[in-house]
C-alpha cells in the first residue's frame, strides 16, 4: 500500500508541474478534444489534487497513526474526498464566476473618460490611460484642442483615427 501512497503523491506532484509548465500548450494541442467532458467538479485541478492528498494522507497516516492498512486506505479516501470538495468549493467553483475580458475594441474609446499618463504637447503625442472594466489600457493620445494637457490631467476621448486617441481636457 505504501507503494500506492507514493505513487500517487509522486503522481500529483508531477501533474502540477506539467500542468504549471506546459498546461497551455497540451490544451491547445489536443484542440478541445475532451470539452464535452468538462464537469467543473472533475476539473483537472480538483482530481489531480484529490489523488496527491489520498497519497500524501496514506503516507502520513501509516507512518505516524498505527491503523491497519484498511483503516489507513477508507480514512485517505475521506480525507481525499474531503480535500477536493475543498478545492472545489474554495478555488474552482469562485474562479469560475471570476473572468473578466480585458477585450475591447478602439470603436468603444470615444465617451471615455482617462487620465493623461504621458504629457501631450499641442502638436504631438503622448499617452492617455483608459479604463476598460478591470484593467486599464493605454493609447498614443493627441489632444483634439490642439492645447498641452500635462500629466494626470482628466480627458475625454472625443475621436480614434489611425489608432490615436484625440482627447479634450474634462471640465
Amino acid at each position: 500500500m505504501h507503494t500506492l501512497y507514493l505513487s500517487c503523491l509522486a503522481l500529483g506532484i508531477l501533474f502540477a508541474f506539467v500542468s504549471l509548465l506546459a498546461g497551455d500548450l497540451i490544451g491547445h494541442a489536443l484542440g478541445g478534444l475532451f470539452d464535452f467532458l468538462s464537469f467543473d467538479v472533475l476539473s483537472p485541478s480538483v482530481l489531480a489534487g484529490g489523488i496527491t492528498v489520498f497519497g500524501g494522507a496514506g503516507i502520513l497516516l501509516t507512518r505516524y497513526s498505527g491503523l491497519e492498512g484498511g483503516a489507513v486506505l477508507i480514512l485517505s479516501l475521506l480525507i481525499s474526498a474531503f480535500m477536493s470538495v475543498l478545492l472545489y468549493m474554495g478555488f474552482v467553483k469562485p474562479m469560475d464566476k471570476s473572468e473578466v475580458s480585458t477585450g475591447f475594441s478602439m470603436s468603444e474609446l470615444p465617451g471615455k473618460i482617462g487620465e493623461i499618463s504621458v504629457p501631450v504637447p499641442a502638436q504631438g503625442f503622448g499617452e492617455v490611460m483608459v479604463k476598460f472594466g478591470a484593467a486599464n489600457t493605454l493609447h498614443t493620445a493627441a489632444s483634439f484642442d490642439r492645447r498641452p494637457l500635462t500629466a494626470g490631467t482628466k480627458v475625454v476621448v472625443v475621436e480614434v483615427s489611425e489608432g490615436v486617441a484625440f482627447v479634450s481636457e474634462l471640465e
